[in-house]
């Protein structure tokens, strides 16, 4: 039975990809996931489906709700204002299209990095990334890989981030935001730089085999041609006095950052990131009250898309509580806990395969830390490196191709095809993280 468990884990994973890069809803594929599971590794099809399954999707939305809704809230009032135009525009003129790689990696980083919503950021950015594109006659297909890698790569995962990767794991460990001390900063500095670097050595290898800017040709049409058909718009800069001055509209992004490691210090970091981000948001209305013309529509707006953001989320952390039911994830635990070499090395292997199952960096860590954490801290291993450990570790395998912000880049936002573009995500959001995590993994061991 063990054994068929373990296949049925291995199928339901392969499954949940296969449906999610055919663009079926990521709660569906979760669910039929989880069927599977229940089927193979013998659990009681109700139970699995009306306990463990509900278990793991509500405990997660309780846990989790208020900070996907205010940092939903706070990347719409930041898109609203104009804000976010504002800091992307003047990326792209402090760089420009020489520098068209860089520039979309360094937008998407700085704002993530200050509390704006994933998606927000990739449909803020995208038009200004066309616009750099075409300009340097830079292949299109590269976008996604360099909107993906400056939102999550690094910036999710390192110390002092306002992500909600970042945040999970103080409630597990007793840290503090910036856990983890200069080992943590170096990594995060080693995934941007050499990210930033083979990013842009694929484009220029792409370049000099003949590839030029291209819309794509497959995959989804319709949206390729209502890109081709706004691109002029698009590319236009909007003028000076449609935009928020370039430093009131980094106002809000610093608070968030500020507040967050000054009061999570004092208080609950995940209180922290709360009132960090109602400040984020206050601040940001009142110093560009001017450029919110429809305010209650942002909030309801930016509740949806927390809501939809949420409910993605806790279905593949349902499916995961469904598969720690399976007598084959005891096994697969008691072997990362047992293997030979350093404690860290079980517990990054072990957030990393959870995450890779649910394609999803917060909703790994949702299943993993409750599991590993006691067994670790049990141990009297130190809590700020397993803190950052966990971090980065959530931080690549979850990018495979049926992880939810991937989907939407590639699709929705790029109107590209995973056979076009999701080779270079792969190398810079999931092999390099990962060798990253080796090395922290060495590092903390060490010192």
């Amino acid at each position: 039975m063990e054994f068929l468990g373990m296949i049925g884990l291995l199928v339901s994973l392969i499954v949940l990809i296969y449906l999610t890069m055919k663009g079926v809803n990521i709660i569906i594929g979760a669910i039929i996931s989880s069927v599977i599971v229940a089927l193979t590794g013998g659990l009681r099809f109700d139970i699995a489906l009306m306990d463990n399954y509900m278990t793991g999707f509500t405990g997660y939305f309780a846990s989790w709700f208020f900070v996907f809704l205010l940092g939903a809230i706070f990347g719409k009032i930041m898109q609203e204002t104009k804000s976010a135009d504002s800091i992307a525009q003047w990326i792209k003129k402090l760089l420009g299209p020489k520098r068209a790689v860089f520039a979309v990696v360094a937008a998407a980083a700085i704002m993530t990095y200050g509390g704006v919503s994933l998606f927000v950021v990739g449909f803020a950015v995208y038009p200004i990334a066309v616009s750099l594109f075409r300009s340097a006659n830079l292949p299109h297909r590269f976008i996604p890989a360099a909107l993906v890698f400056g939102s999550i790569s690094f910036t999710m995962t390192a110390p002092g981030s306002p992500e909600i990767q970042n945040i999970i794991p103080t409630e597990f460990f007793g840290t503090t935001p910036t856990a983890g001390g200069w080992i943590g900063v170096v990594c995060a500095l080693l995934i941007m730089t050499l990210g930033g670097l083979w990013l842009g050595s694929m484009v220029k290898k792409a370049i000099a085999k003949g590839e030029t800017f291209s819309l794509p040709n497959g995959g989804r049409e319709e949206s390729a041609a209502s890109m081709e058909a706004n691109l002029a718009q698009q590319e236009s800069d909007p003028k000076k006095e449609d935009l928020p001055n370039i430093i009131i509209s980094s106002i809000p992004l610093v608070l968030v950052i500020v507040l967050l490691n000054v009061l999570g210090q004092f208080m609950n970091p995940t209180i922290a990131l709360l009132i960090a981000l109602l400040v984020g948001i206050t601040v940001a209305c009142l110093t560009m009250l001017r450029f919110l013309t429809e305010f209650w529509n942002s909030l309801a707006t930016g509740a949806q898309n927390a809501l939809v953001a949420l409910a993605n989320t806790c279905a593949v952390v349902g499916f995961g509580s469904v598969a720690a039911q399976v007598s084959a994830f005891d096994s697969l635990i008691t072997g990362l806990v047992n293997l030979p070499g350093p404690p860290l090395i079980g517990l990054a292997i072990g957030v990393t395969v959870i995450c890779a199952i649910t394609g999803s960096a917060s909703g790994g860590l949702g299943i993993a830390l409750p599991i590993l954490a006691p067994i670790y801290l049990a141990q009297g291993l130190d809590p700020g490196s397993m803190h950052r450990i966990s971090a980065l570790a959530s931080g690549g395998l979850d990018s495979l191709p049926h992880n939810g912000y991937v989907v939407t880049t590639v699709r929705a936002i790029c109107g590209e095809s995973h056979g076009r573009a999701y080779k270079p995500i792969l190398m810079v959001s999931v092999i390099l993280p990962t060798i990253v995590l080796a090395l922290a993994v060495i590092l903390y061991t060490i010192f």
